[in-house]
């Protein structure tokens, strides 16, 4: 009988230390640089955050994690120490983060809608492309898609789509670059005080509201740079204003835009801020479409000459300040492949 039991523990314990140590070998094969997610499995990890929190602090070198399609239902946080990180979906209709998070849900006081994103970066150098990025509350007050506070981030052919405040991009100093997006909401759905370039982007208005609230720095020689994106809105919509400032010095600018007819021939909206019709700086460059209408716009707004169009240029918006070292000398918006 001690026989028996001596060799049922022998083999319990040799179970146990198989399965520890096939666990360690398992989690030794995942490449902490180069990670994939997967719904069905048959990646590293089930779930984005677990790549996410599986990455090493402060790489010194580029995390890719590759997300194969699906509908990824999940709150996802690229915190302060994960920078240098990359998302890259497999197909941008297909490959879905989402959430539902809104203000009065959560009810966490007045600055309720700084934790209702679906998506929130910290980490600096971030590159994302070809995702949807939602927030699916509906219309029922702020409710966050996607939250940048975070500089040298590259968003590219991705969708940003939710209702009110759906891209907040933050991070005073902070540059930001939306390229080859689809971004719709209803009121105030860009957001924010970053410095943000916006090239060749869909701005679709789902409400008579407004576009843009932006806060910009006092100070800051760019704020909203929106060039050569199309403004669409939805059926029936007469009354969208391209923006308004959320805080005093805001700037916003639109070059070589199409606007359809949703747009209202005034253009911009004080917010109710006489000192920031002194104080923002709002203007329009070359537009074109059935909205765009200079004569009629607000007389505190600014219809750009050629001479002053030129400032607005790649370079000069987004910069190359703090770029990390990697040798090659191309500016960091460049530096993501």
């Amino acid at each position: 009988m001690n026989i028996r039991k001596t060799w049922f523990s022998f083999f319990v314990c040799s179970f146990f230390y198989f399965l520890a140590n096939a666990q360690v070998a398992t989690e030794k094969e995942v490449d902490i640089y180069n990670m994939v997610v997967a719904k069905d499995g048959s990646g590293d990890f089930m779930t984005i955050q677990e790549a996410i929190n599986a990455a090493k602090g402060f790489p010194d070198k580029r995390v890719t994690i590759i997300l194969k399609n699906g509908v990824y239902r999940e709150k996802v946080e690229i915190y302060e120490w994960n920078n240098r990180v990359s998302l890259i979906g497999e197909d941008r209709e297909k490959t879905i983060i989402t959430y539902d998070d809104y203000f009065d849900k959560l009810n966490l006081g007045r600055n309720s809608t700084f934790h209702t994103p679906t998506l929130l970066v910290q980490g600096n150098d971030f590159y994302a492309t070809n995702l949807t990025i939602k927030n699916t509350a509906g219309e029922v007050g702020q409710a966050v898609a996607l939250a940048v506070n975070a500089d040298r981030v590259l968003i590219e052919n991705c969708s940003i789509i939710g209702n009110q405040d759906t891209l907040y991009t933050t991070g005073e100093g902070s540059r930001q670059y939306y390229k080859d997006c689809y971004i719709e909401g209803t009121t105030d759905f860009i957001f924010g005080q970053a410095t943000a370039l916006f090239e060749n982007c869909m701005i679709h208005s789902k409400a008579n509201s407004f576009i843009t609230a932006a806060s910009t720095p006092e100070g800051m020689p760019f704020g909203y740079v929106f060039m050569s994106c199309t403004l669409t809105g939805e059926d029936g919509l007469e009354k969208v204003y391209l923006g308004r400032p959320w805080r005093t010095y805001a700037k916003t600018v639109f070059l070589n835009c199409s606007m359809e007819d949703h747009i209202s021939a005034e253009g911009w909206d004080n917010w109710s801020n006489k000192e920031a019709e002194v104080s923002s700086f709002y203007a329009e460059y070359k537009c074109k479409g059935t909205g765009y209408k200079p004569s009629q716009r607000v007389s505190w707004s600014h219809q750009l000459n050629e001479s002053q169009a030129e400032r607005y240029t790649v370079e000069n918006i987004l910069g190359n300040r703090g770029t990390p070292d990697n040798g090659d000398g191309k500016p960091w918006y460049l530096n993501f492949d």
